[in-house]
């Protein structure tokens, strides 16, 4: 049960983050909550990390609805396992990374965000 929930939080977190990307690559000015907040519109070369992050997060919440029993497994389970792990050790970091952020949007907003996602990709390896 705690599996599903969290599989699933982290899950609808990740897509509402891709969102946001997807957002920040069309121009919206959310840009202070990402990448240090330097930029209120982000600059093409940073569309293009967060058209990166948009498949890096699409593809983590496949990954967790794996782990949690929720779709249909694309690899393996020890490799799903893995890779939520890598996963929790990514927002672990990024967590971290967010922390110190010099904006304000950044740290308040994103830091909670990655510690959530750090322990729901943990739970759910934890529960395979």
């Amino acid at each position: 049960m705690v599996s599903t929930v969290s599989s699933i939080t982290g899950a609808v977190l990740l897509v509402l983050v891709a969102v946001m990307e997807v957002l920040l690559i069309t121009g919206f000015p959310l840009g202070e909550f990402t990448m240090g907040g330097r930029h209120k519109v982000l600059p093409p070369m940073y569309r293009v990390f967060a058209a990166t992050s948009v498949v890096l997060q699409l593809f983590g919440a496949a990954m967790i609805l794996q782990g949690g029993g929720l779709m249909n497994m694309w690899f393996a389970g020890n490799v799903v396992k893995i890779i939520c792990f890598v996963f929790a050790g990514f927002f672990a970091v990024n967590t971290l990374m967010n922390l110190a952020s010099p904006s304000k949007k950044e740290k308040y907003v994103m830091t909670p965000l990655a510690a959530i996602e750090a322990c729901c990709f943990a739970i759910t390896a934890f529960s395979m």
